[in-house]
């Protein structure tokens, strides 16, 4: 049975333009996003990935180009797509069940129906326990999870994750890998992950769209759908995957 394509982008291109100079940061991409899949896009840092992610959000305008969501042309901000960034913004002075709630806050939700949605994603990130704790007294991996509770709060169709363990130290990271992919697995969404790890790309991506340096470009795209989950970073295949990634990687610099 073909998969269901979700999201499309044609053609899209973003320049900004300055009177400094004009700076292309994406050329003429075009992807299909299919229902629930769990698709990452790789490329070199200030490639413009964060830019694309930016534009699917709605958050920026692209210069030319469309994004169809179930089929329709959208423009902007659409409630059926949540973001996570790598700087969870999260605010001090509100604990992590007042910050997972906001969006619903925000949408007038009753306060008690906003509390029992936003207890339920708090505790599948597993925060259960630390809902009147604030920020300040949260490590790095528990904001994280904290602005992953929040995300989930608006029931979104499509999840857009900007980098968001890139700040965090390797132990932290591969646990929150391995969390991430349990959420999705519990909760399924359509997630379009941004990284410039090739190791955390094999890890999670049912598919990786690889891009190239500035203005980026579509270079490669891996079907990983029938690599074995969990997957082991000392596998055959894996180590084939990510060696075969990293050769097109050095290509790309030349």
């Amino acid at each position: 049975m073909e998969e269901k394509v979700i999201l499309e982008a044609s053609h899209v291109a973003k320049t900004f333009f300055s009177s400094k100079g004009d700076t292309d940061a994406i050329e003429d991409v075009s992807i299909q996003v299919r229902e629930n899949e769990f698709l990452v896009l790789l490329g070199p840092g200030q490639c413009g990935k964060t830019t694309f992610l930016n534009i699917l959000a709605g958050l920026v305008k692209p210069t030319s180009g469309s994004l169809k969501l179930d089929g329709r042309e959208i423009a902007g901000r659409d409630q059926r797509i949540a973001m996570v960034f790598q700087k969870t913004g999260l605010y001090e002075w509100k604990t992590a069940m007042e910050n997972a709630e906001l969006g619903l806050k925000y949408r007038k939700v009753p306060k008690a129906k906003r509390r029992e949605i936003a207890q339920k994603y708090l505790d599948l990130v597993g925060l259960h326990g630390f809902e009147n704790a604030y920020p300040h007294a949260l490590s790095g991996g528990m904001k994280q999870r904290v602005g992953i509770a929040r995300a989930y709060t608006a029931n979104p169709e499509i999840l857009l994750m900007d980098e968001p363990f890139g700040a965090l130290d390797a132990q932290t990271r591969y646990a929150m890998e391995e969390e991430i992919l349990r959420i999705w697995e519990t909760e399924k969404r359509t997630v379009i992950f941004v990284t410039n790890n090739i190791e955390e790309a094999v890890t999670l991506g049912d598919r990786v769209i690889q891009f190239t340096e500035r203005p980026a470009r579509v270079k490669r795209v891996y079907d990983l759908k029938d690599l074995t989950r969990p997957r082991s970073h000392v596998s055959e295949e894996f180590l084939r995957i990510r060696q075969e990634i990293a050769a097109n990687e050095e290509l790309m610099l030349e």
